[in-house]
């Protein structure tokens, strides 16, 4: 989910603006109904000249509602499309937003800060400086250069991390999330290629999300200078949340899952558990994006709300 507030009036005009013609919307829902479409579909679908389709996609580009590739095509390349988020939430009005949300404890784990891992090959690790040990051997993870990684793949198994369960004494729960930016993992890279990616928190299944791509389209706008352009570059901004009645991913319904069934009273600290099942349809691998690489500055996040 993208979130926009009156606060950052830049974003929120550009993206505003790339919302206000019926064209650019019925290109949105083009790509609700087909994960990928090249410029030429879009001006066939929607009747419009390819230079007036190619000029609407790059105002949504800019705006970063949609990504774009370019794929070969028998004269030359074509311009491939996919969205970056599901959903738009445009706060207007922060102050009484934040008000009915409560308070709000987060906390940002590192993504090499993980206390146990279960990793098939391919897998591997890399920070600002290269690649972190040996490729393809899972017992580099326990190493302790592991602890500076930035970015992350393994090809099937899991990987998990402890959280701290820190909030007033008598405070009351009302919802705790996890962001992460991640993306599936191919040989190189492919923008298709579905990996059904699953969250377990306190060893309770959270739900899946099916990853599309391992993504190559552009260059991740965090990535060091030493990374391969034609490797994974960057991930999806995706959030599991549980709250007292259900459980959702980019506020989306996934499971039943609610707050009282994780029993965080239990233990000191909370764990999050993220990787594929072995029974998943889609296994297509999973790659982790710290502060360093991809798109978004950020490890896994962390939010506890309670009143």
């Amino acid at each position: 989910m993208l979130e926009l507030s009156i606060n950052d009036p830049d974003r929120l005009v550009k993206v505003a603006h790339a919302l206000s013609t019926h064209t650019r919307i019925g290109i949105i829902k083009l790509l609700l109904a087909k994960p990928n479409v090249n410029v030429l579909e879009i001006a066939e679908k929607l009747d419009i000249p390819v230079s007036t389709a190619a000029n609407n996609v790059k105002v949504l580009e800019d705006a970063e509602l949609i990504v774009t590739e370019l794929q070969p095509a028998t004269r030359g390349a074509m311009k491939v499309c996919s969205r970056n988020f599901d959903d738009v939430h445009m706060i207007l009005n922060p102050s009484a937003y934040d008000h009915n949300r409560g308070k709000v404890q987060e906390v940002e784990m590192p993504i090499g800060h993980f206390i146990d891992f279960d990793i098939v090959p391919t897998c591997g690790m890399a920070n600002g400086a290269g690649i972190i040990l040996q490729e393809d051997d899972p017992n580099n993870f326990y190493h302790p250069d592991s602890r500076s990684a930035e970015l992350i793949w393994l090809r099937k198994g899991w990987i998990e991390y402890r959280f701290p369960r820190k909030f007033p004494e008598g405070a009351r729960l009302r919802s705790l999330e996890f962001s992460v930016e991640l993306c599936s993992e191919a040989p190189n890279y492919n923008n298709d290629w579905p990996s059904e990616i699953t969250v377990w928190v306190n060893d309770i299944e959270i739900g899946s999300w099916i990853s599309p791509g391992d993504f190559g389209d552009h260059r991740g706008k965090l990535n060091p200078s030493w990374w391969y352009d034609n490797s994974t570059q960057h991930g999806l901004l995706k959030t599991w949340s549980i709250d007292m009645n259900r459980s959702t991913i980019d506020k989306e319904k996934c499971s039943d899952v609610t707050l009282f069934d994780l029993r965080l009273d239990i233990k000191p600290f909370i764990t999050f558990r993220i990787g594929l099942k072995p029974d998943a349809k889609h296994q297509g691998g999973l790659n982790l994006f710290g502060k360093g690489f991809g798109d978004y500055a950020q490890g896994i996040i962390m939010r506890l709300e309670y009143d």
